[in-house]
Protein backbone atom coordinates (compact mmCIF):
# COMPACT_ATOMS: atom_id res chain seq x y z
CA UNK A 1 0.00 0.00 0.00
CA UNK A 2 1.33 3.43 -0.92
CA UNK A 3 -0.61 5.37 1.74
CA UNK A 4 1.74 7.41 3.96
CA UNK A 5 -0.18 6.08 6.98
CA UNK A 6 1.38 2.66 6.27
CA UNK A 7 4.52 3.89 8.07
CA UNK A 8 2.56 3.98 11.34
CA UNK A 9 0.66 0.77 10.62
CA UNK A 10 3.77 -1.31 9.94
CA UNK A 11 5.41 -0.19 13.16
CA UNK A 12 2.18 -0.85 15.12
CA UNK A 13 2.30 -4.45 13.87
CA UNK A 14 6.06 -4.91 14.24
CA UNK A 15 6.63 -3.18 17.60
CA UNK A 16 3.43 -3.57 19.66
CA UNK A 17 5.16 -2.86 23.00
CA UNK A 18 7.28 0.07 21.86
CA UNK A 19 6.49 3.67 22.86
CA UNK A 20 5.69 5.76 19.79
CA UNK A 21 5.04 9.09 21.56
CA UNK A 22 6.09 10.46 24.93
CA UNK A 23 4.42 13.62 26.21
CA UNK A 24 4.98 14.52 29.84
CA UNK A 25 3.99 11.45 31.82
CA UNK A 26 1.98 10.05 28.92
CA UNK A 27 3.50 7.18 26.94
CA UNK A 28 1.56 5.93 23.91
CA UNK A 29 2.49 2.67 22.21
CA UNK A 30 2.36 2.26 18.45
CA UNK A 31 -0.89 0.25 18.59
CA UNK A 32 -2.48 2.95 20.77
CA UNK A 33 -1.56 5.71 18.30
CA UNK A 34 -2.77 3.55 15.41
CA UNK A 35 -6.10 2.79 17.12
CA UNK A 36 -6.69 6.47 17.89
CA UNK A 37 -5.91 7.38 14.26
CA UNK A 38 -8.44 4.74 13.17
CA UNK A 39 -11.09 6.50 15.25
CA UNK A 40 -10.34 9.75 13.42
CA UNK A 41 -10.58 7.95 10.06
CA UNK A 42 -13.94 6.47 11.05
CA UNK A 43 -15.16 9.91 12.14
CA UNK A 44 -14.23 11.42 8.77
CA UNK A 45 -15.79 8.54 6.85
CA UNK A 46 -19.00 8.96 8.87
CA UNK A 47 -19.12 12.58 7.70
CA UNK A 48 -18.68 11.59 4.06
CA UNK A 49 -15.04 12.63 3.81
CA UNK A 50 -12.72 10.33 1.89
CA UNK A 51 -10.18 9.98 -0.87
CA UNK A 52 -9.12 13.31 -2.35
CA UNK A 53 -10.88 15.52 0.21
CA UNK A 54 -8.83 18.10 2.09
CA UNK A 55 -8.76 18.30 5.89
CA UNK A 56 -6.95 21.07 7.78
CA UNK A 57 -5.16 20.70 11.10
CA UNK A 58 -3.96 23.35 13.59
CA UNK A 59 -2.13 21.75 16.49
CA UNK A 60 1.20 22.23 18.28
CA UNK A 61 3.53 19.33 19.12
CA UNK A 62 1.04 17.18 21.01
CA UNK A 63 0.05 13.52 20.50
CA UNK A 64 -3.17 14.81 18.91
CA UNK A 65 -1.19 16.08 15.92
CA UNK A 66 0.08 12.64 14.91
CA UNK A 67 -3.24 10.93 15.71
CA UNK A 68 -5.26 13.32 13.54
CA UNK A 69 -2.57 13.51 10.81
CA UNK A 70 -2.51 9.76 10.24
CA UNK A 71 -6.27 9.47 10.72
CA UNK A 72 -6.82 11.90 7.84
CA UNK A 73 -4.43 9.88 5.67
CA UNK A 74 -6.10 6.58 6.58
CA UNK A 75 -9.41 8.01 5.35
CA UNK A 76 -7.73 8.66 1.99
CA UNK A 77 -7.93 12.42 2.51
CA UNK A 78 -5.21 15.07 2.24
CA UNK A 79 -3.72 16.73 5.34
CA UNK A 80 -3.44 20.53 5.29
CA UNK A 81 -1.29 21.42 8.35
CA UNK A 82 -1.58 25.07 9.37
CA UNK A 83 0.76 27.19 11.44
CA UNK A 84 -0.74 27.53 14.93
CA UNK A 85 0.15 31.23 15.01
CA UNK A 86 -2.20 32.18 12.16
CA UNK A 87 -4.92 34.72 12.86
CA UNK A 88 -8.55 34.17 11.88
CA UNK A 89 -8.16 36.15 8.65
CA UNK A 90 -5.17 34.03 7.63
CA UNK A 91 -6.91 30.78 8.63
CA UNK A 92 -9.86 31.64 6.42
CA UNK A 93 -7.56 32.20 3.45
CA UNK A 94 -5.86 28.81 3.88
CA UNK A 95 -9.12 26.92 4.36
CA UNK A 96 -10.64 28.51 1.28
CA UNK A 97 -7.58 28.17 -0.91
CA UNK A 98 -7.12 24.48 -0.06
CA UNK A 99 -10.84 23.64 -0.43
CA UNK A 100 -10.77 22.09 3.04
CA UNK A 101 -13.96 20.24 3.94
CA UNK A 102 -13.11 19.68 7.61
CA UNK A 103 -10.86 21.32 10.18
CA UNK A 104 -9.33 20.04 13.42
CA UNK A 105 -7.92 22.69 15.77
CA UNK A 106 -6.42 22.55 19.25
CA UNK A 107 -8.01 24.75 21.90
CA UNK A 108 -4.75 26.48 22.79
CA UNK A 109 -4.16 28.74 25.77
CA UNK A 110 -5.24 32.27 26.74
CA UNK A 111 -1.85 33.46 25.45
CA UNK A 112 -2.20 31.46 22.22
CA UNK A 113 -5.92 31.09 21.44
CA UNK A 114 -5.51 28.69 18.53
CA UNK A 115 -9.06 27.39 18.81
CA UNK A 116 -10.72 30.81 18.78
CA UNK A 117 -8.70 32.02 15.78
CA UNK A 118 -9.45 28.72 14.04
CA UNK A 119 -13.18 29.00 14.81
CA UNK A 120 -13.25 32.57 13.49
CA UNK A 121 -11.48 31.49 10.30
CA UNK A 122 -13.79 28.48 9.87
CA UNK A 123 -16.90 30.63 10.20
CA UNK A 124 -15.55 33.02 7.56
CA UNK A 125 -15.02 30.19 5.06
CA UNK A 126 -17.61 28.83 2.65
CA UNK A 127 -17.29 25.14 1.85
CA UNK A 128 -15.60 23.99 5.05
CA UNK A 129 -18.35 21.87 6.58
CA UNK A 130 -16.99 20.38 9.81
CA UNK A 131 -15.04 21.84 12.73
CA UNK A 132 -13.60 19.75 15.57
CA UNK A 133 -12.17 21.54 18.60
CA UNK A 134 -9.44 19.53 20.35
CA UNK A 135 -9.68 20.37 24.05
CA UNK A 136 -7.07 19.73 26.73
CA UNK A 137 -9.69 17.70 28.59
CA UNK A 138 -11.42 15.45 26.02
CA UNK A 139 -14.45 14.99 28.30
CA UNK A 140 -15.03 18.70 28.89
CA UNK A 141 -17.80 20.62 27.10
CA UNK A 142 -16.79 22.96 24.31
CA UNK A 143 -15.42 26.29 25.57
CA UNK A 144 -16.48 27.83 22.26
CA UNK A 145 -20.23 28.01 21.74
CA UNK A 146 -21.30 26.06 18.69
CA UNK A 147 -18.02 24.19 18.20
CA UNK A 148 -18.09 20.39 18.24
CA UNK A 149 -15.40 18.89 20.46
CA UNK A 150 -12.97 16.29 19.18
CA UNK A 151 -13.50 14.12 22.27
CA UNK A 152 -17.25 13.89 21.75
CA UNK A 153 -16.90 13.33 18.02
CA UNK A 154 -14.46 10.40 18.21
CA UNK A 155 -15.58 8.94 21.53
CA UNK A 156 -17.83 6.26 20.06
CA UNK A 157 -15.87 5.59 16.88
CA UNK A 158 -14.39 2.09 16.42
CA UNK A 159 -10.61 1.66 16.89
CA UNK A 160 -10.27 -0.38 13.71
CA UNK A 161 -10.41 0.88 10.12
CA UNK A 162 -9.56 -0.45 6.67
CA UNK A 163 -7.17 2.19 5.39
CA UNK A 164 -8.20 3.60 2.03
CA UNK A 165 -5.87 2.52 -0.75
CA UNK A 166 -4.29 5.50 -2.44
CA UNK A 167 -2.14 5.85 -5.54
CA UNK A 168 1.50 6.90 -5.26
CA UNK A 169 0.58 10.13 -7.03
CA UNK A 170 -2.39 11.00 -4.79
CA UNK A 171 -1.80 14.11 -2.69
CA UNK A 172 -0.97 13.22 0.92
CA UNK A 173 -0.16 16.68 2.26
CA UNK A 174 -0.54 20.29 1.16
CA UNK A 175 2.11 22.47 2.80
CA UNK A 176 1.65 26.20 2.48
CA UNK A 177 4.61 28.23 1.36
CA UNK A 178 4.95 31.57 -0.37
CA UNK A 179 7.01 33.69 -2.65
CA UNK A 180 7.61 37.41 -2.81
CA UNK A 181 4.66 37.90 -5.12
CA UNK A 182 1.63 37.60 -2.89
CA UNK A 183 -0.42 35.10 -0.93
CA UNK A 184 0.86 31.71 0.29
CA UNK A 185 0.66 28.79 -2.14
CA UNK A 186 -0.08 25.16 -1.30
CA UNK A 187 2.68 22.73 -2.32
CA UNK A 188 1.03 19.41 -3.20
CA UNK A 189 3.13 16.53 -1.91
CA UNK A 190 2.17 13.02 -2.96
CA UNK A 191 2.27 9.87 -0.85
CA UNK A 192 5.38 8.77 -2.73
CA UNK A 193 7.02 12.19 -2.20
CA UNK A 194 6.55 11.96 1.55
CA UNK A 195 7.35 8.25 1.92
CA UNK A 196 10.58 8.51 -0.09
CA UNK A 197 11.77 11.42 2.04
CA UNK A 198 10.89 9.66 5.31
CA UNK A 199 12.70 6.47 4.33
CA UNK A 200 16.13 8.10 4.01
CA UNK A 201 16.42 8.27 7.80
CA UNK A 202 18.70 5.22 7.91
CA UNK A 203 21.19 6.58 5.38
CA UNK A 204 21.16 10.18 6.60
CA UNK A 205 20.85 9.77 10.36
CA UNK A 206 21.57 6.14 11.18
CA UNK A 207 17.94 5.26 11.93
CA UNK A 208 17.70 1.57 12.80
CA UNK A 209 14.50 -0.21 13.77
CA UNK A 210 16.50 -2.73 15.84
CA UNK A 211 18.17 0.07 17.80
CA UNK A 212 15.67 2.89 17.38
CA UNK A 213 16.31 6.57 17.91
CA UNK A 214 14.66 8.55 20.68
CA UNK A 215 13.76 11.85 18.98
CA UNK A 216 13.27 15.15 20.78
CA UNK A 217 10.48 16.83 18.83
CA UNK A 218 10.87 20.59 19.21
CA UNK A 219 10.55 21.48 15.53
CA UNK A 220 6.88 22.35 14.80
CA UNK A 221 5.16 19.35 13.27
CA UNK A 222 3.06 21.64 11.06
CA UNK A 223 6.33 22.50 9.25
CA UNK A 224 7.93 20.14 6.77
CA UNK A 225 11.25 19.67 8.65
CA UNK A 226 9.70 18.30 11.85
CA UNK A 227 6.93 16.49 10.00
CA UNK A 228 9.25 14.43 7.79
CA UNK A 229 12.56 14.15 9.67
CA UNK A 230 11.05 13.61 13.13
CA UNK A 231 7.48 12.29 12.84
CA UNK A 232 7.31 10.32 9.59
CA UNK A 233 10.87 9.05 9.60
CA UNK A 234 10.71 8.32 13.32
CA UNK A 235 7.54 6.28 12.92
CA UNK A 236 8.94 4.50 9.84
CA UNK A 237 11.88 3.16 11.87
CA UNK A 238 10.02 2.42 15.08
CA UNK A 239 11.50 5.32 17.02
CA UNK A 240 10.14 7.08 20.08
CA UNK A 241 9.14 10.73 19.69
CA UNK A 242 9.41 12.90 22.79
CA UNK A 243 7.18 15.92 22.19
CA UNK A 244 7.80 19.44 23.48
CA UNK A 245 5.07 21.87 22.31
CA UNK A 246 7.21 24.97 22.65
CA UNK A 247 10.99 25.13 22.50
CA UNK A 248 12.42 26.13 25.85
CA UNK A 249 16.12 25.36 26.10
CA UNK A 250 16.15 24.34 29.76
CA UNK A 251 13.11 22.06 29.33
CA UNK A 252 14.74 20.54 26.25
CA UNK A 253 17.94 19.74 28.17
CA UNK A 254 15.96 18.15 31.00
CA UNK A 255 14.01 15.96 28.56
CA UNK A 256 17.14 14.93 26.69
CA UNK A 257 18.57 13.48 29.90
CA UNK A 258 15.31 12.09 31.31
CA UNK A 259 14.31 10.25 28.14
CA UNK A 260 17.78 9.37 26.84
CA UNK A 261 17.35 11.34 23.62
CA UNK A 262 19.58 10.08 20.79
CA UNK A 263 18.45 12.40 17.97
CA UNK A 264 18.05 16.17 18.06
CA UNK A 265 17.05 18.30 15.08
CA UNK A 266 16.60 22.04 15.22
CA UNK A 267 17.08 25.40 13.60
CA UNK A 268 20.19 27.46 14.48
CA UNK A 269 18.43 29.50 17.18
CA UNK A 270 17.66 26.28 19.05
CA UNK A 271 21.32 25.28 19.11
CA UNK A 272 22.15 28.79 20.28
CA UNK A 273 19.55 28.42 23.02
CA UNK A 274 20.81 25.01 24.21
CA UNK A 275 24.37 26.27 24.56
CA UNK A 276 23.22 29.34 26.47
CA UNK A 277 20.98 27.34 28.81
CA UNK A 278 23.82 25.05 29.87
CA UNK A 279 25.36 27.87 31.89
CA UNK A 280 22.53 28.06 34.41
CA UNK A 281 21.22 24.49 34.23
CA UNK A 282 21.72 21.56 36.56
CA UNK A 283 21.96 19.45 33.40
CA UNK A 284 25.47 19.08 32.07
CA UNK A 285 26.64 18.62 28.51
CA UNK A 286 28.22 15.34 29.61
CA UNK A 287 24.85 13.98 30.73
CA UNK A 288 23.25 14.82 27.37
CA UNK A 289 26.24 13.44 25.45
CA UNK A 290 25.87 10.00 27.06
CA UNK A 291 22.96 9.20 24.74
CA UNK A 292 22.95 11.85 21.99
CA UNK A 293 24.13 10.25 18.75
CA UNK A 294 22.90 12.58 16.01
CA UNK A 295 22.33 16.33 15.69
CA UNK A 296 20.77 17.78 12.53
CA UNK A 297 20.17 21.39 11.54
CA UNK A 298 18.33 23.24 8.80
CA UNK A 299 16.23 26.35 8.24
CA UNK A 300 19.16 28.74 7.86
CA UNK A 301 22.93 28.65 8.06
CA UNK A 302 24.55 27.82 11.37
CA UNK A 303 27.20 30.27 12.56
CA UNK A 304 30.60 28.57 12.61
CA UNK A 305 31.16 29.52 16.27
CA UNK A 306 28.00 27.67 17.33
CA UNK A 307 29.12 24.59 15.41
CA UNK A 308 32.52 24.64 17.11
CA UNK A 309 31.11 25.18 20.59
CA UNK A 310 28.44 22.49 20.22
CA UNK A 311 30.98 19.93 19.03
CA UNK A 312 33.32 20.84 21.89
CA UNK A 313 30.57 20.59 24.53
CA UNK A 314 28.58 17.58 23.29
CA UNK A 315 31.22 15.64 21.41
CA UNK A 316 29.32 15.21 18.14
CA UNK A 317 29.17 17.12 14.88
CA UNK A 318 26.04 18.94 13.69
CA UNK A 319 24.87 17.68 10.31
CA UNK A 320 23.56 20.57 8.23
CA UNK A 321 21.05 20.11 5.46
CA UNK A 322 18.83 21.95 3.02
CA UNK A 323 15.33 21.62 1.69
CA UNK A 324 12.04 23.34 1.00
CA UNK A 325 8.37 22.60 1.48
CA UNK A 326 8.28 21.86 -2.25
CA UNK A 327 10.86 19.08 -1.82
CA UNK A 328 9.16 17.19 1.05
CA UNK A 329 11.52 18.86 2.36
CA UNK A 330 15.00 17.28 2.43
CA UNK A 331 17.16 17.77 -0.69
CA UNK A 332 20.74 17.72 0.64
CA UNK A 333 22.57 16.89 3.85
CA UNK A 334 26.05 16.54 5.23
CA UNK A 335 26.99 12.88 4.62
CA UNK A 336 26.82 10.71 7.74
CA UNK A 337 30.20 9.56 9.00
CA UNK A 338 32.20 12.24 7.20
CA UNK A 339 33.50 15.45 8.77
CA UNK A 340 30.95 18.19 7.98
CA UNK A 341 32.17 21.29 6.18
CA UNK A 342 31.26 24.48 8.01
CA UNK A 343 28.81 26.59 6.04
CA UNK A 344 27.93 23.77 3.65
CA UNK A 345 24.50 22.21 3.18
CA UNK A 346 26.21 18.98 2.14
CA UNK A 347 25.51 16.92 -0.96
CA UNK A 348 22.26 15.70 -2.56
CA UNK A 349 20.49 12.95 -0.61
CA UNK A 350 20.17 9.46 -2.18
CA UNK A 351 18.06 9.35 -5.38
CA UNK A 352 17.98 13.16 -5.61
CA UNK A 353 19.90 15.32 -8.09
CA UNK A 354 20.92 18.95 -7.65
CA UNK A 355 22.52 21.44 -9.99
CA UNK A 356 23.06 25.17 -10.35
CA UNK A 357 21.32 27.06 -13.12
CA UNK A 358 21.12 30.56 -14.56
CA UNK A 359 17.83 32.48 -15.06
CA UNK A 360 17.33 30.68 -18.41
CA UNK A 361 17.62 27.19 -16.80
CA UNK A 362 21.08 26.68 -18.30
CA UNK A 363 23.36 24.62 -16.04
CA UNK A 364 26.33 26.28 -14.35
CA UNK A 365 29.21 23.84 -14.03
CA UNK A 366 32.17 26.04 -13.04
CA UNK A 367 33.41 25.30 -9.49
CA UNK A 368 32.76 28.28 -7.21
CA UNK A 369 30.41 30.04 -9.64
CA UNK A 370 27.10 31.19 -8.17
CA UNK A 371 23.81 29.90 -9.54
CA UNK A 372 20.28 29.03 -8.49
CA UNK A 373 19.75 25.60 -6.94
CA UNK A 374 17.57 23.25 -9.00
CA UNK A 375 16.40 19.89 -7.63
CA UNK A 376 15.09 16.72 -9.27
CA UNK A 377 13.96 13.51 -7.64
CA UNK A 378 11.15 11.56 -5.96
CA UNK A 379 10.85 14.33 -3.33
CA UNK A 380 9.80 17.11 -5.73
CA UNK A 381 6.18 18.23 -5.33
CA UNK A 382 3.42 17.66 -7.86
CA UNK A 383 2.93 21.42 -8.07
CA UNK A 384 1.14 24.28 -6.37
CA UNK A 385 -2.51 23.48 -5.66
CA UNK A 386 -4.78 25.06 -8.29
CA UNK A 387 -1.90 27.23 -9.58
CA UNK A 388 -0.69 25.81 -12.91
CA UNK A 389 1.02 29.05 -13.95
CA UNK A 390 2.97 29.32 -10.69
CA UNK A 391 3.91 25.64 -11.02
CA UNK A 392 5.16 26.14 -14.59
CA UNK A 393 7.42 28.95 -13.38
CA UNK A 394 9.34 26.67 -11.03
CA UNK A 395 9.16 23.17 -12.56
CA UNK A 396 10.61 22.23 -15.94
CA UNK A 397 11.38 18.69 -17.15
CA UNK A 398 11.10 17.44 -13.57
CA UNK A 399 13.53 20.03 -12.21
CA UNK A 400 12.38 22.41 -9.48
CA UNK A 401 14.09 25.79 -9.27
CA UNK A 402 14.41 26.84 -5.66
CA UNK A 403 15.11 30.55 -5.89
CA UNK A 404 18.12 30.05 -3.58
CA UNK A 405 21.55 31.03 -4.82
CA UNK A 406 24.53 28.81 -4.05
CA UNK A 407 27.97 27.70 -5.14
CA UNK A 408 29.56 24.25 -5.28
CA UNK A 409 33.07 23.10 -4.42
CA UNK A 410 35.21 20.57 -6.29
CA UNK A 411 33.82 17.70 -4.17
CA UNK A 412 30.19 18.49 -4.92
CA UNK A 413 29.36 20.16 -1.59
CA UNK A 414 26.89 23.05 -1.88
CA UNK A 415 27.04 26.39 -0.05
CA UNK A 416 24.10 28.83 0.13
CA UNK A 417 25.23 32.38 -0.63
CA UNK A 418 21.92 34.27 -0.74
CA UNK A 419 18.30 33.85 0.19
CA UNK A 420 15.40 33.31 -2.13
CA UNK A 421 14.89 36.83 -3.35
CA UNK A 422 13.87 38.97 -0.39
CA UNK A 423 12.69 36.23 1.96
CA UNK A 424 13.39 36.71 5.67
CA UNK A 425 14.14 33.77 7.97
CA UNK A 426 13.19 34.67 11.54
CA UNK A 427 13.95 31.98 14.10
CA UNK A 428 13.61 29.28 11.45
CA UNK A 429 10.27 30.59 10.13
CA UNK A 430 10.04 31.88 6.57
CA UNK A 431 8.63 35.40 6.39
CA UNK A 432 7.69 36.78 3.00
CA UNK A 433 7.87 40.59 2.75
CA UNK A 434 5.31 41.06 0.01
CA UNK A 435 2.53 39.43 2.05
CA UNK A 436 3.30 41.71 5.01
CA UNK A 437 3.56 44.78 2.81
CA UNK A 438 0.09 44.16 1.41
CA UNK A 439 -1.37 43.98 4.93
CA UNK A 440 0.52 47.07 6.13
CA UNK A 441 -0.61 49.03 3.08
CA UNK A 442 -4.20 48.50 4.25
CA UNK A 443 -3.51 50.67 7.32
CA UNK A 444 -4.87 54.19 6.75
CA UNK A 445 -1.60 55.82 7.86
CA UNK A 446 0.67 53.93 5.45
CA UNK A 447 1.46 55.47 2.09
CA UNK A 448 4.31 53.16 1.08
CA UNK A 449 6.20 50.41 2.87
CA UNK A 450 9.13 48.08 2.35
CA UNK A 451 9.67 45.08 4.65
CA UNK A 452 13.22 43.82 5.09
CA UNK A 453 15.19 41.55 7.37
CA UNK A 454 17.81 42.98 9.71
CA UNK A 455 20.41 40.99 11.70
CA UNK A 456 19.34 39.68 15.11
CA UNK A 457 21.50 37.88 17.68
CA UNK A 458 19.12 35.04 18.56
CA UNK A 459 16.53 34.96 15.74
CA UNK A 460 19.04 35.31 12.90
CA UNK A 461 16.91 38.03 11.35
CA UNK A 462 14.24 40.39 12.63
CA UNK A 463 11.40 41.84 10.57
CA UNK A 464 11.60 45.57 9.93
CA UNK A 465 9.13 47.79 8.11
CA UNK A 466 10.35 51.03 6.56
CA UNK A 467 7.29 53.22 6.12
CA UNK A 468 6.35 56.44 4.37
CA UNK A 469 3.30 57.82 6.15
CA UNK A 470 0.51 59.85 4.64
CA UNK A 471 1.05 63.61 5.04
CA UNK A 472 0.18 64.96 8.46
CA UNK A 473 -0.37 61.54 10.02
CA UNK A 474 0.64 61.27 13.68
CA UNK A 475 0.62 57.47 14.11
CA UNK A 476 3.63 56.30 16.14
CA UNK A 477 5.91 53.36 15.47
CA UNK A 478 4.53 51.58 18.55
CA UNK A 479 0.92 52.03 17.40
CA UNK A 480 1.65 50.60 13.95
CA UNK A 481 3.49 47.61 15.46
CA UNK A 482 0.56 46.94 17.81
CA UNK A 483 -1.87 47.07 14.87
CA UNK A 484 0.30 44.71 12.81
CA UNK A 485 0.45 42.27 15.73
CA UNK A 486 -3.34 41.96 15.58
CA UNK A 487 -3.31 41.31 11.83
CA UNK A 488 -0.49 38.79 11.45
CA UNK A 489 0.89 35.62 13.00
CA UNK A 490 3.34 36.22 15.84
CA UNK A 491 6.41 35.22 13.83
CA UNK A 492 5.52 37.59 10.98
CA UNK A 493 4.66 41.02 12.28
CA UNK A 494 7.43 43.66 12.26
CA UNK A 495 9.07 44.33 15.62
CA UNK A 496 10.82 47.37 14.15
CA UNK A 497 9.17 50.23 12.29
CA UNK A 498 11.09 53.15 10.86
CA UNK A 499 9.39 56.18 9.33
CA UNK A 500 11.10 57.85 6.39
CA UNK A 501 10.25 60.61 3.96
CA UNK A 502 11.39 58.54 0.98
CA UNK A 503 12.66 55.08 0.00
CA UNK A 504 15.64 54.34 -2.24
CA UNK A 505 14.47 53.32 -5.72
CA UNK A 506 15.73 52.41 -9.14
CA UNK A 507 14.98 54.57 -12.12
CA UNK A 508 11.99 52.35 -12.85
CA UNK A 509 10.53 52.84 -9.38
CA UNK A 510 11.56 49.52 -7.83
CA UNK A 511 12.49 49.83 -4.16
CA UNK A 512 16.13 49.02 -3.51
CA UNK A 513 15.73 46.75 -0.48
CA UNK A 514 19.42 45.95 -0.35
CA UNK A 515 20.09 49.58 0.52
CA UNK A 516 17.58 49.36 3.36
Amino acid sequence: MSNLASLLERSATSYPERAAIVFGDMRLTYPQVDAAANQVANLLASRGIGRGDKVALSCPNLPYFSVVYYGILKAGATVVPLNVLLKGREVAYHLGDSDARAYFAFQGTPELPIGQEAWDGFNATEGCEHFFLITADPTAPSPIEGAETFGAAVGNQPPTFDTVETADSDTAVILYTSGTTGQPKGAELSHSNMISNALIGDRLFGADADDPHVYLCVLPLFHSFGQTVIQNSGFAYGGTIVMLPRFEAEAALQLMVREGVTFFAGVPTMYWGLLGALEGSDVTAEQVARTLKTAAAGGSSLPVEIIKEFTARFGIDILEGYGLSETSPVASFAPLGQPPRAGSIGTPIPDVEMKLIDPEWKEITEVGEIGEIAIKGPNVMKGYYNRPEATAEVIKDGWFRSGDLAKKDEDGYYYIVDRAKDMIIRGGFNVYPRELEEVLMSHPSVSLVAVVGVPHDSHGEEVKAVVIKNPGDETTEEELIAWAKEQMAAYKYPRIVEFRDQLPMTSTGKILKREL
